[in-house]
């Protein structure tokens, strides 16, 4: 597309002119005007961090553009009826919710909030819903399939809404999704694909779907969720940040890649039949991390459904869109240490035959997300280096070579240094202004907000408490990077979505070594450079409190205080959409009275002993497998072992073996209700 190569040549050239000149004046405050090897890497480092800042606020201005000028001629709901109808469409739509080891009680009630959402719109034959687990946990197992009959008969979508549990979990969500399309992609023409903790409106749905229709070249259409329902400090400030800054930056994406863009792999709407054509992930060369199946597959499989002549496309301007931001620090950390392993990842495709150019790019751009931290890291270590080494440094007033009739002052600009960093920060905050100003001149937006001056001091807070954890932030990134390239594996596990907060025990596990290194670092330079350790007291002062700032960021009592002082507030918050409300119900409404004792998070348990869940399961199992008579000797035991030990005495595997032989569990389910031993009978949970 022509108007996509002008525009991204534009923003290249303004990146380059922005980053050259911030860079050549970084080189004259430098003592030595660059001239040193160590400056002129301390330079080159610098204008690389420039130049990656600079795309963000190029991008945001360009997202100003487009919504300044109130008609976008390349987005694809320009013209469209505002009727809601898919009549005359043949086409069905998968809405897909793949989980692993989730809130269970959090998956089913986003569900249920989506469901009823779309069947008020009219069109709920056009869709039917899909769990698929990958599960490991044994009792989050039973859980979800007692989920899923309950809102199969609250919503009476028995025959709209269907659980499978995978066995091997290969490749994870990618290889959850592959599995769907293996099985089921052939019914469906599209698939809408969420994350766990996903709600979204019906009619968004609908128009996606139109959308679609519409536009017969598009594979990928991508939403832009806006992060609701948090309560802690940490989550609000993102929450807010999302709703006020990221609007603007949308549009900007929008407008710089038109159908090049990205698949954040949840919240988007799929072509099937070419996704299963060109979407399939390859298994990259040697062992993970660097090697093995590609863990962020979304960017990936973009840039393969572009390959294969598809267009990927943002709906920016599609509303009712939502997800939810990690509750604390340390999982938003915990998540990213995951996510910089998969982007790293995408480096060894850069150069696979056949991907367009803007897609490099974005692999590019999803490892500098990471990289640059450590970039920054670097920066600030050689900085330092540098600032010692002036302080150790004789200045020679009249070199060797060549004759001179006057000495070579060193010459301190500090007016110069003051002027850099003032254009860093315009190049940091100038889009955050921008994003505030649209929302005022936007009659009645800033009230969505709590109106101007509460709207002014949430942004306050949230630059505030943004640069607070930057430093942080940078650290454990660098530190990711680090360890990546090293050759060390992280886990996937489960992600907290609940606002639990961080004890302190965890945080001074975590932040010590950082708090340590700040301590140490901080008294060197203020030893040997006073002045410029004053330079840096806004990364060590950070540093030296990520501990009290990580615990106080993480509780829900504080993030609610702010909210009761108009603080960070969220449109969803002032005006609560019938989607949200429905989910809360959901989330608080009261399970059904059992004569049992077992509590809910015991699944297990109550797949032995519910007579009700014992049932669903089994009807779930499917028919039984043949099996050696090794391993039914080895399940003989393991009943064993649980009539005499109860379930406390079974590992994991071993409760999941039993759960998956239907004989073997209905064998220990009839003789758990014979048991006369008090003791076990409150094991199990059996009334008195």
């Amino acid at each position: 597309m022509r108007a996509a190569r002008v525009r991204r040549i534009v923003l290249l050239g303004l990146i380059a002119v922005t980053s050259v000149m911030a860079s050549s004046h970084m080189a004259d405050i430098l003592p030595n005007r660059g001239t040193t090897h160590l400056e002129l890497v301390v330079v080159v480092v610098f204008a690389i961090l420039f130049a990656w800042i600079s795309i963000g606020f190029w991008e945001a201005m360009a997202g100003l553009l487009t919504m300044a000028r109130r008609y976008d001629r390349f987005s694809l709901t320009l013209g469209m009826h505002p009727d809601l109808s898919l009549a005359g469409i043949e086409a069905r739509t998968a809405i897909l919710f793949p989980i692993a080891n989730e809130d269970v009680e959090r998956v089913f009630a986003g569900l249920s909030a989506t469901y009823e959402s779309l069947r008020d719109t009219g069109q709920l034959p056009f869709f039917d819903f899909f769990v698929l687990s990958d599960t490991s946990d044994p009792d989050k197992w039973v859980e979800e399939e007692v989920h899923w009959a309950g809102t199969c008969i609250s919503l009476a979508a028995r025959d709209r809404l269907f659980y499978r549990r995978r066995r091997v979990n290969l490749k994870r969500k990618s290889g959850n999704i592959a599995d769907f399309c293996r099985r089921w992609g052939k019914n469906y023409r599209y698939m809408v694909v969420m994350d766990a903790d996903s709600v979204m409106k019906g009619a968004t749905l609908v128009r996606m779907v139109q959308v679609m229709e519409r536009n017969p070249r598009v594979g990928i259409l991508q939403t832009a969720p806006l992060a609701v329902n948090r309560e802690t400090v940490l989550a609000r400030t993102q929450q807010f940040a999302n709703h006020v800054y990221g609007p603007m930056f949308a549009a900007g994406l929008h407008f710089i890649q038109l159908g090049d863009s990205h698949f954040w792999g949840h919240n988007a709407v799929l072509r099937v039949k070419p996704f299963m054509e060109h979407c399939s992930l390859p298994e990259l060369s040697g062992k993970p991390p660097r090697g093995g199946y590609i863990l962020s597959h979304d960017f990936v499989e973009a840039a393969f459904m572009r390959r294969g002549g598809w267009e990927v496309w943002l709906a920016h301007d599609l509303e009712g869109s939502w997800e939810e931001a990690p509750p604390t620090l340390l999982e938003e950390l915990k998540r990213d240490r995951r996510w910089c392993q998969g982007n790293l990842q995408h480096v060894r495709l850069l150069f696979t035959r056949g991907l367009f150019s803007a897609h490099r790019a974005l692999f590019l751009h999803g490892a500098m997300s990471y990289g640059s931290s450590l970039l920054w890291f670097m920066f600030l270590v050689l900085s330092s280096v540098e600032a010692i080494m002036e302080a150790f440094r004789t200045h020679i007033y009249f070199p060797a070579a060549g004759r001179v009739l006057f000495p070579e002052w060193p010459i301190w600009h500090p007016q110069w240094a003051f002027t850099l960093l003032a254009t860093t920060a315009v190049v940091l905050f100038m889009p955050k202004l921008f994003s505030v100003l649209v929302i005022l001149l936007k009659k009645g937006e800033a009230g969505r907000f709590g109106g101007a001056f509460r709207l002014l001091a949430g942004v306050f807070v949230e630059v505030f408490f943004a640069a607070l954890l930057a430093p942080t932030r940078m650290l454990f990134h660098s530190k990711f990077v680090f360890v990546t390239l090293l050759g060390r594996q992280v886990g996937w596990g489960p992600q907290q979505r609940s606002d639990l907060g961080t004890s302190w025990r965890e945080a001074v596990r975590f932040h010590g070594s950082g708090v340590l290194l700040a301590l140490v670092w901080g008294t060197v330079l203020f030893v040997f450079n006073r002045s410029f350790f004053w330079w840096n007291t806004p990364v060590l002062i950070p540093l030296i409190l990520s501990i009290p700032l990580s615990v106080w960021s993480s509780r829900a009592s504080m993030g609610k205080a702010l909210r009761r002082m108009g603080l960070l507030l969220i449109p969803e918050e002032i005006e609560r959409p019938e989607e949200l409300r429905t989910l809360d119900r959901v989330l608080h409404q009261e399970e059904d009275p059992s004569p049992l004792i077992v509590r809910k998070e015991q699944g297990f348990v109550r797949a032995v002993v519910d007579p009700r869940v014992h049932a669903l399961h089994l009807c779930l199992a499917g028919e039984k497998g043949r099996v050696s008579e090794k391993i039914k000797n080895r399940r003989r035991r393991l009943v064993e072992k649980a009539l005499s030990l109860g379930p406390g005495g079974l590992t994991a595997g071993e409760k999941r073996e039993l759960l998956y032989d239907a004989e073997s569990l209905h064998e220990l389910h009839k003789r758990v209700w014979e048991i006369s031993d008090r003791t076990l009978e409150r094991e199990w949970g059996l009334p008195p």
